[in-house]
């Protein structure tokens, strides 16, 4: 007999779907936590009032800190709009996994 092999829900998409949201939910806490990361491990002093110098492998790399830092200010934005978008990913999903499972209860005949 040749049976036809069920189909599998496709969850890869979904995964990769959510690490797409959660990365451009948290791109502006990632770059605050690297920039204080990078500037406590070089002994430097980061804040938002202005740029200080801050030598790494004997280059200053103060004003990218900088920026990385108050680039964090876009979380405001970034973080309740990624969290609309995990709301409507998982009522997506749900619909899609329901529909999906009534689907294969279907036999053919």
């Amino acid at each position: 007999m040749n049976e036809a092999r069920p189909a599998r829900f496709p969850w890869w998409i979904y995964w990769l779907q959510l690490v797409l949201i959660l990365l451009f939910a948290l791109a502006p806490v990632i770059s605050v936590i690297v920039a204080g990361w990078l500037a406590e491990a070089n002994g430097c002093v980061l804040h938002e009032g202005n740029i200080n110098p801050c030598l790494i492998g004997g280059a200053d790399w103060g004003g990218t800190l900088y920026m990385l830092f108050v680039l964090g200010w876009f979380a405001l934005a970034t973080l309740p709009l990624g969290g609309g978008a995990l709301i409507v990913w998982l009522v997506i999903l749900i619909i899609h996994r329901i529909a999906w499972g009534r689907m294969q209860k279907v036999s053919p005949q």
